[in-house]
């Protein structure tokens, strides 16, 4: 009996990998509390998240990617250059540049910027969370 090209698809799809991932505590127990509110259990709420967040980058913000620091903490900057989400929105909504003078200031285009600031709008609590962090640090420095 041959599969058919979607059975062959499903089948690729639904193919598991184990992988252990470490939370932090407060992380992890708010993750639990979301996904018994929602009936679900909590691998089965990681990998529904997981799999919205992989769609939303690729489908909305092509020109932001990730990169690791020095301290192993993941943020995103972006593509092509250095310079990260969070310095660009501290420029525009701590400092009020407009996306002109931050596109200036940094060498960057218009349309990089834009699409950065929008990339801050939908993930403000993930950003300002590593400023928060990165002040924090500062301040103890």
């Amino acid at each position: 009996m041959m599969l058919s090209d979607l059975e062959r698809n499903l089948k690729v799809f639904l193919t598991m990998t184990a992988y252990a991932l470490n939370l932090p505590d407060l992380l992890k127990q708010e993750v639990e509390q979301l996904a018994e509110s929602q009936g679900i259990s909590l691998d089965q709420f990681v990998l529904w998240a997981v799999t919205e967040k992989v769609s939303t980058l690729k489908a909305s913000f092509s020109l932001i990617t990730y990169r690791q620091g020095a301290s192993g903490q993941i943020f995103p900057v972006v593509k092509g250059t250095g310079v990260r989400v969070q310095t660009l929105a501290i420029a525009a909504h701590k400092w009020g540049m407009s996306a002109a003078q931050i596109a200036d200031e940094y060498d960057l285009s218009e349309e990089q910027v834009t699409e950065a600031l929008r990339f801050y709008a939908v993930n403000k609590e993930q950003v300002d969370l590593a400023i928060t962090s990165e002040q924090q640090l500062e301040s103890v420095s």
